[in-house]
């Protein structure tokens, strides 16, 4: 029997990367074989407006077009949408769910803000591995490396190939090394409680 599909619902502000880190884990799964699909959910906002990006992996064709009601898994990465009821970042969530929240925050404190018990909680500062890394305040590819840690939908290896063929197309080698570096330190330095 076929593993069950996988869908990541991604929560952050317009600029942050969601929908290229959405995007992107979907075709990276591409490469080992899954079906992957990954878009954004927003309409005319501006940057720095909330917005969603969804992604699912399965081992069979995905045949469903909407948006991610019941994730499994809940990217943040923007943690001012924890306090935003309209964000709705625990809406179809339940005890089972995994939540990566871009914070310097211990685990401990999100789960509470949170609301949601039983359910896994993994916090790392991606902001500033982004910074360190590549200079940018921008955290959707450490997001990705965190969520390697936290599930196993791929190993590190494999997530850091993709990248490199990916971002090799569009950006300099400079560029492509900032990333890979943010990815393996963020994978190394999620914490969960």
């Amino acid at each position: 029997m076929a593993a069950p599909m996988v869908e990541i619902r991604w929560h952050a502000r317009g600029g942050q990367g969601a929908k290229t880190a959405a995007m992107f884990v979907a075709q990276a799964v591409l490469a080992k074989g899954k079906y992957g699909q990954g878009f954004p959910e927003y309409g005319p906002e501006r940057r720095g407006a909330p917005m969603r990006g969804f992604t699912r992996i399965a081992d069979e064709p995905i045949r469903r077009h909407c948006g991610v009601e019941n994730p499994a898994i809940v990217i943040v990465l923007d943690p001012t949408l924890l306090d935003s009821p309209a964000a709705g970042v625990t809406a179809g969530t339940d005890g089972d769910t995994v939540f990566l929240v871009n914070t310097s925050l211990p685990p401990a404190e999100i789960r509470e803000k949170l609301g949601v018990p039983g359910a896994k909680v993994y916090t790392v500062d991606a902001t500033q591995i982004a910074l360190d890394s590549f200079g940018k305040p921008i955290p959707n590819m450490p997001m990705t490396g965190a969520l390697l840690a936290a599930t196993p939908i791929m190993e590190l290896g494999e997530m850091k190939e993709a990248m490199q063929k990916k971002f090799s197309e569009k950006f300099s080698q400079a560029v492509v090394d900032g990333n890979l570096r943010a990815v393996e330190k963020a994978f190394n330095e999620v914490v969960s409680e």
